[in-house]
């Protein structure tokens, strides 16, 4: 410490001494007061916080109690789904270990079904090495928890397909923790959704709820038994947003519609309810998008509009007919209306016409624009998908659609889904040189042909590159794949594609019609600034 500083100090000590034992009483003294007024305003409560006046908190009060009054309305129809069933362990280590889409049907201990009942991206969490598995022989006897909702008051109850796919032996759990042996009424694996039913009288139900009167930010309530441990939970949130598109990668023909939700959905929640502010049924919870697992703020649930339908007819007759077009669409965007002169992105665009369909005897083409179904806008191709799923066999149906700008109206029979090679398919989803759209193509030899197992059908130009980071790569192409048409004209050759994509204006987009893993879609690229004069 230097002197200057020392020097300081001194004189402050003599001179201060004196006025620092004042200080020390003064300080002594208002500690003394001090603690005494304090204590004297505790004994009186002056320090401790007022509860809210009823006024102030009318409004959270109010919620919840309508949401406990829901819950308590709900809860005693909501019921705990046990199953065991036989699994067939080779089939299940097949699993997909770069999957991000897990369903959420595993219990206490996984729900253990055959893989080949649910797509392959949502095997990883019911597999042997998933985050609930345990592993397991061929042909082991698997125990997975799921949940379900009471539909009638003698005792069938809706739950999800993938929850008792291959059961041996069902149970289910009341409210009230009674347990009954279940029988399965039937299924209806496009949908997911399946009737079991108990023998039991007067049980409660939940009321039927309008999906369709949905609105993004109205709230909702889940129910089920997360990880099978937690049975009859509830959890709250908001409708997230409506009509999600199907995402089984496995099988593009399943309608979607699905509700999403940020109301905690956990393994187990599967074949639960979802129910809106006056606890009606509005959607069967049935998968979660997770990376791990668990719920990360995005749910889905099948919405009444498809489950209705689907259990109404279980019970009836034990089965589920669909109704099929045969065609694949993509739905319009801003990005491909130009391409046919539409006056608004709403609508599907037909990308295929399987032969010999519905659709096809109807003379659907390629190309067509769906506009109308029996005088109804189409307001896309998951849309359509939906409604034509749910139309009986048989029935006539009126498509208004757009064929080269001008309107028309065809009637179509509709068909029955029989299979995985039907029902309308919404797809969404010499060597030249790599120019504007970044990708090299080449003529569909014999060899090829062979090669890529195309059918005959199938024409255009293979492609054999894409460039990473291109228009092309952006668009999703990707070698093996097949251009059967520029902006609406076929393509016949690799070297009249080139011509044809090099006469498009600079900076103009291109629609690419392209063969891909079994159907066709619609791609706009959008073409980078560029002087290269190849494709």
């Amino acid at each position: 410490m230097s002197a200057p500083t020392n020097s300081l100090r001194e004189k402050a000590g003599k001179f201060g001494a004196p006025a620092a034992a004042a200080a020390a009483v003064l300080i002594a003294s208002a500690l003394v007061i001090g603690h005494t007024a304090h204590a004297a305003a505790f004994m009186h409560g002056l320090d401790t916080a007022a509860p809210m006046d009823d006024q102030s908190v009318s409004s959270l009060v109010a919620l919840d109690n309508a949401v406990e009054a829901v819950a308590a309305r709900v809860t005693p129809a909501v019921v705990n789904v046990s199953v065991t069933a036989r699994v067939n362990g080779q089939d299940a280590d097949s699993d997909d270990d770069n999957a991000q889409d897990n369903d959420n049907g595993g219990g206490a201990q996984g729900q253990q079904i055959p893989p080949n009942a649910i797509p392959p991206e949502f095997r990883r969490f019911f597999g042997p090495m998933g985050p609930m598995g345990r592993g397991q022989n061929p042909q082991q006897i698997e125990h997975g928890i799921g949940s379900g909702i009471i539909i009638s008051p003698d005792g069938y109850i809706v739950t999800n397909n993938h929850v008792v796919n291959d059961a041996t032996q069902i149970k289910v759990t009341l409210n009230d923790r009674r347990v009954y042996p279940a029988k399965l009424v039937g299924v209806d694996k496009l949908n997911d959704l399946a009737v079991i039913k108990i023998n039991a009288n007067n049980l409660s139900t939940v009321a039927w709820g309008d999906s369709t009167k949905l609105r993004p930010g109205q709230t909702v309530l889940a129910f089920g038994s997360p990880f099978g441990y937690f049975q009859f939970s509830v959890t709250r949130g908001i409708v997230s947003a409506l009509d999600r598109p199907n995402p089984y990668s496995n099988d593009p023909r399943r309608p979607g519609a699905f509700i999403q939700t940020d109301a905690a959905i956990n393994p187990g929640n599967s074949g639960g309810p979802l129910v809106d502010a006056r606890g009606e049924l509005v959607g069967i919870n049935t998968f979660i998008i997770t990376n791990n697992g668990s719920f990360a703020g995005a749910g889905f649930a099948i919405p009444t509009q498809i489950v209705r339908a689907s259990a109404e007819s279980i019970i009836k007759s034990g089965t589920v007919h669909h109704g099929y077009l045969g065609i694949s669409m993509n739905d319009v965007t801003p990005d491909n209306s130009t391409f046919f002169n539409l006056p608004d992105a709403t609508g599907a665009i037909v990308s295929q016409v399987t032969p010999d369909s519905p659709a096809s005897q109807a003379g659907l083409k390629r190309g067509d624009v769906l506009r109308e179904l029996n005088g109804t806008k189409i307001k896309n191709g998951g849309a359509l998908q939906v409604v034509v799923s749910q139309t009986a066999p048989g029935s006539d149906i009126k498509l208004g659609i757009l064929r080269d700008g001008k309107p028309e109206t065809l009637t179509v029979k509709v068909g029955e889904f029989k299979g995985e090679k039907q029902v309308a398919e919404n797809g969404d989803n010499g060597s030249q040189k790599k120019g504007k759209l970044g990708v090299s193509v080449g003529d569909l030899s014999d060899d090829v042909r062979q090669q890529m197992n195309l059918p005959s059908q199938v024409k255009g130009a293979a492609v054999q590159s894409v460039r990473p980071g291109s228009p092309a790569d952006d668009a999703g192409l990707a070698p093996g794949d097949v251009i059967e048409e520029v902006n609406r004209k076929p393509v016949t050759s690799a070297q009249q594609f080139a011509r044809d994509v090099q006469a498009i204006p600079a900076g103009k987009d291109v629609l690419l019609l392209v063969w891909s893993h079994g159907g066709s879609t619609y791609r706009v690229v959008h073409p980078a600034p560029s002087t290269d004069k190849g494709e």
